[in-house]
């Protein structure tokens, strides 16, 4: 049964009926499941292309950026149909079965020999490279996991919350808040167990159960999602955000040849009823003539309602699509952090060359070293909450010790700061290896501790921790409650655009490099490549970078507080926001 998002009494009847803390055990362990499945494939999976696929160190790590390119696209596209469309509960369970299908498909790859190359030969070099059908095998897997997630990331959050909201309740805010924390730790927990417990299975009892033990998890996870339905509350799809947007484009196109009125004419524009804002702003004034009314009876319905959304829309719509353009500058500088922080292939590979042993016999996998940039950023984000904030704002009189360009910014230097050291601690693994006569043995183990690799992991999740969250507290301090989504979703865009800017990155250093029989910086033998190269490449950009983001805040101006219909001004506003990585999201 579903529900309408309307607030009307048979909603509210409906939501006493359904819904509720009973559901949380089938809500939250969808999404923690799913992360503990799919978090631990990614940080892996460099060696799976490399090692059973045959595949280049370059070509694995373009395809990587890729995949985690469209995964971070698809939950845009999740969204929009769930709330224009389907609703949040078939997203979410078309999500979580097309998840597993790709789980399945990519499990099968490592059980049946026919559908991967054969071993390369150890002793001869000689390897095989995969043929279409098997690529065609493997690359489907990937895809349908990506569309997977778009379906589960984007909703299932909002789905929970849909299952608590009650208004009529006075201590409504603080269950949803605690609902918050709780979904949060889940996930945070959920990734820290992908990339210690499932990449420790993978490295020790091999891809088999590597990949089952995924499989089982998100079957376990499709059955308690679907369990529980006769318990949701499954609110129906209205227009979504998104289309609001479009139309505001249509009717700014469509009205192009009218007039604008003269200034302080509320009259001639539509808004709505008891609305504040009964006249747009002077800002991209040619996205006014969307909102212009031309005639009263024939455009406007006796309830206030636009009679055809796509030739006349409201102040408030314009407005928000002025607020969506106005923070894309700022939204761009954020592209360049997204290749640092998804750098997940290079480090894996550095590692399994490096002595890995912690404590005793213990070998830390490969796969699990960016367990270190996660628990810092998660500690970093308590003792800035805790210590650090009540300190600055001392001195700055700011309500959270910094402004949010302020922290964007610091973030964006501290990723300079990281890709430099990683640089450094590679130019110095090279070093070694060559001295000790590992230059033609690719897989020789480098008599330097895989500890050197830690700093740039914490310098990164820090760096994470300033400007990934910065961002979004950003975001949605600068737009009406309306747009509270659409900070996710610029983030989710902005990682895509990075990855596929780190994958062109990678191509272009590969086909330039080893041009007149030279060796590529990026080679398959890391002590004959220049990795540390690309290093220093990624570094410089992040600095150019870090400029580029000064220029855009300064033309953006001072952090406005922006106070919509509600009468709120939302930058002070306390918001739920996600620690961990990004793969939170």
């Amino acid at each position: 049964m579903e529900v309408s998002s309307d607030p009307v009494q048979p909603t509210q009847q409906a939501s006493t009926r359904k819904g509720g803390l009973r559901t949380m055990p089938f809500v939250i362990a969808n999404e923690a499941f799913e992360k503990v499945a799919s978090v631990g494939l990614h940080a892996n999976m460099i060696l799976y292309l490399t090692v059973v696929y045959n595949l280049s160190n370059a070509t694995g790590t373009s395809i990587l950026f890729l995949w985690n390119a469209i995964s971070n696209f698809m939950p845009t596209l999740g969204a929009f149909l769930s709330d224009s469309y389907l609703g949040r509960f078939r997203v979410i369970g078309c999500g979580t079965v097309v998840s597993l299908l790709g789980l399945i498909l990519l499990w099968f790859t490592a059980i049946f020999r026919q559908v991967r190359p054969p071993s390369c030969d150890q002793t001869t070099g000689n390897c095989i490279s995969p043929n279409s059908a098997q690529l065609a095998m493997l690359f489907s897997s990937f895809a349908l996991m990506s569309i997977g997630s778009g379906g589960i990331r984007p909703c299932s959050l909002a789905f929970g919350a849909d299952q608590l909201d009650k208004p009529e309740n006075p201590n409504n805010a603080q269950v949803l808040q605690s609902f918050f924390n709780w979904y949060y730790a889940s996930v945070g927990i959920s990734i820290m167990i992908s990339v210690t417990v499932i990449v420790y299975i993978q490295t020790e009892a091999g891809w088999v159960l590597g990949f089952g033990v995924p499989v089982g998890l998100m079957l376990f996870s499709t059955v308690m999602f679907f369990l529980g339905s006769p318990l949701y509350v499954k609110i129906k799809a209205n227009k979504s955000l998104i289309t609001g947007l479009a139309q505001v484009v249509i009717a700014a196109v469509r009205n192009r040849h009218l007039a604008l009125p003269p200034k302080d004419s509320d009259g001639w524009y539509h808004h709505n009823k008891d609305s504040r804002l009964v006249a747009p702003t002077e800002k991209l004034r040619f996205l006014n003539k969307a909102c212009i009314i031309r005639n009263p009876a024939k455009d406007i319905e006796t309830d206030g309602k636009s009679t055809e959304p796509c030739n006349i829309c409201t102040v408030q719509e314009v407005e928000v699509l002025k607020a969506l353009i106005k923070v894309i500058p700022i939204w761009s500088a954020g592209i360049v952090i997204a290749v640092t922080i998804s750098q997940q292939a290079f480090p894996v590979l550095q590692a399994s060359t490096m002595d890995r042993h912690f404590i005793n016999n213990f070998e830390i996998p490969p796969g699990s070293f960016g367990v270190f940039g996660i628990l810092t950023l998660t500690i970093w984000v308590v003792i800035y909450d805790r210590v650090v904030v009540p300190w600055l704002r001392k001195y700055t009189k700011l309500p959270r010790g910094l402004s949010l360009k302020q922290r964007m910014g610091i973030g964006l230097l501290l990723s300079c700061v990281g890709t430099s050291v990683a640089a450094l601690v590679e130019t110095e693994r090279r070093r070694r290896a060559i001295n000790e006569g590992l230059e033609n043995q690719p897989h020789g183990l480098v008599k330097m501790s895989a500890m050197w690799l830690v700093p740039q992991h914490c310098i990164t999740g820090i760096a994470e921790a300033f400007n990934i969250i910065g961002q979004i507290e950003f975001y949605y301090s600068q737009f009406p409650k309306s747009m509270s989504s659409i900070a996710v979703a610029l983030f989710s865009l902005g990682l895509g655009v990075g990855n596929l800017v780190g994958s062109l990155i990678v191509v272009i250093l590969d086909h330039v490099t080893k041009q007149g029989g030279n060796v590529s910086w990026v080679s398959n033998n890391l002590n004959k490549g220049h990795y540390d190269y690309y290093y220093w490449v990624v570094a410089i950009l992040c600095v150019a970078n870090f400029f580029y983001f000064l220029l855009c805040g300064w033309a953006y101006g001072p952090e406005e507080q922006n106070v919509w219909d509600d009468g709120e001004a939302k930058i002070d506003e306390e918001i739920p926001i996600p620690i961990g990585s990004p793969t939170l999201f």
